[in-house]
């Protein structure tokens, strides 16, 4: 179920099926780059402005599903305007910058986007754009990138399925009136 925050500015409804933590795995496969399997943690946010604060960090996964070490860690900004057009500024831990451009879909939560500026630092890898898709299917975010690099023409490299994290305390702070003595709520 998509839950729209009374708070959340106005333009930003069509973006609400993203808000919160969103947890889950993937597969990476790049050439050059070894592939593996990767754990994942998305959070969209919003403070009342005009914009979604969004973090991703991800992480290898060994053969049993446990944590090895850092894969790539993104955080953004992500805007909307009033024809639909998603717009995003990010940075990467690896010294790239990228804005994006996209929409949304018609008729249903899906955004698909591609770079229309990269700006790399001196030491970060090869990258000449991409594109992204993102889903929100049967409750779960799900997401497709393409990379491009100078050498490698624009193909698939990461896609994750995520589930959305539920916070107990965010249920509680909508309870009121209740006893403290935790047996009485079930009387």
């Amino acid at each position: 179920m998509i839950e729209i925050p009374s708070d959340l500015h106005p333009e930003l409804v069509p973006l609400a099926f993203l808000l919160g933590t969103w947890e889950g795995a993937g597969v990476f496969d790049f050439p050059g780059d070894e592939k593996c399997n990767f754990g994942q943690e998305v959070v969209f946010t919003h403070d009342g402005r005009s914009f979604l604060e969004y973090t991703s960090k991800t992480w290898v996964l060994d053969a049993e599903g446990k944590p090895v070490k850092p894969l790539e860690s993104e955080s953004g900004f992500w805007r909307i305007d009033k024809n639909r057009k998603v717009e995003i500024t990010m940075t990467r831990d690896n010294g790239v910058i990228e804005i994006w451009y996209g929409e949304l879909a018609e008729g249903k939560p899906q955004i698909d986007l591609v770079t229309d500026a990269v700006a790399r630092l001196s030491d970060a890898p090869a990258y000449s754009g991409g594109k992204r898709l993102y889903g929100y299917v049967k409750s779960d975010l799900m997401w497709v990138g393409e990379k491009a690099t100078p050498e490698v023409p624009l193909r698939p490299y990461m896609s994750a399925h995520l589930k959305k994290v539920v916070n107990p305390s965010e249920w509680a702070k909508d309870l009121k009136d209740l006893p403290d003595d935790g047996i009485a709520f079930f009387r």
